[in-house]
């Protein structure tokens, strides 16, 4: 699968053992084994040996990043050339501010990286770090971006919008990949599809999440609509070239183009 197609992408802590036994029977599209938050630092030794373990075996053929300690902090080194060697898909950056951050970490684990966008700082260099050798995609911090612009959790995202607007234009600008961030009410489903349903509107391509239970609804949201998909696949069977009438409307070769990224997408999530 191409990262451009991962619908949901599910943080589980590289420590929790029974975390990553039972994501390997989830429907996510990408597992990102989390060395950073998730894991207290006394852990952190052990679960960056579970996780290169985990990687080996393997995750059903899914996508799998590895979300690292920043430089400066006392693992950052090991991370890098602990995954040099493993089976990451990804190396997953937090706090990136610029493009030399990733270079960096590519130069040494030799895999694409991919940036989170956690602050003020990241946002205004977004188009730099996007186009930066290494870079591979670009996530939303959420939960610091908000803290680092002083917006309260209860004002919602209408401050963020910017923000994310900024990377999902730094992101095409790139030809790479974008991802909102992670919707921390575990038990609010509704919230959560509203949330998805916002960021597929903003032109994410999918969703970060930190529970099993947000999968099935970020894989509906940021999948292709049943209609929609319907509806591409007439349009490319009809067109002969050029702009012509269809169904009622006026399609030329951007439109054929559209439709057939929908299918791909579709073929590449298995509907």
């Amino acid at each position: 699968m191409l990262l451009r197609h991962a619908r949901s992408l599910l943080f589980l802590p590289a420590s929790n053992a029974r975390a990553i036994a039972k994501v390997r029977g989830l429907p996510c599209d990408m597992v990102i084994l989390d060395l950073e938050d998730a894991v207290p630092d006394d852990a952190k030794e052990d679960a960056r040996v579970q996780a290169v373990a985990a990687l080996g075996e393997g995750f059903g053929g899914r996508l799998v990043g590895v979300r690292i300690n920043v430089a400066g902090t006392p693992w950052h080194g090991m991370e890098m050339v602990a995954l040099k060697g493993s089976a990451a898909d990804y190396v997953v950056l937090p706090k990136v501010e610029t493009a030399r951050q990733v270079r960096d970490v590519y130069s040494v684990c030799q895999k694409p990286v991919i940036a989170m966008i956690e602050s003020a700082k990241g946002v205004l260099a977004a188009a730099e770090i996007a186009a930066g050798e290494g870079c591979a995609a670009l996530f939303m911090g959420v939960n610091d971006l908000r803290r680092d612009l002083a917006i309260p959790a209860s004002a919602g995202r209408q401050g963020l919008s910017h923000a994310m607007q900024a990377c999902v234009l730094a992101a095409r600008a790139a030809g790479i990949a974008v991802f909102d961030g992670v919707y921390n009410r575990l038990d609010d489903l509704a919230g959560l599809e509203a949330e998805c349903a916002e960021g597929y509107a903003l032109g994410f391509d999918g969703k970060t999440l930190i529970h099993p239970g947000q999968v099935v609804v970020a894989n509906q949201i940021f999948g292709p609509d049943a209609q929609a998909l319907a509806d591409a696949r007439r349009l490319i069977e009809a067109a002969t070239g050029g702009a012509e009438r269809f169904e009622g409307r006026m399609i030329e070769t951007m439109h054929v183009e559209e439709a057939r990224a929908l299918v791909a997408r579709a073929e590449a999530v298995g509907q």
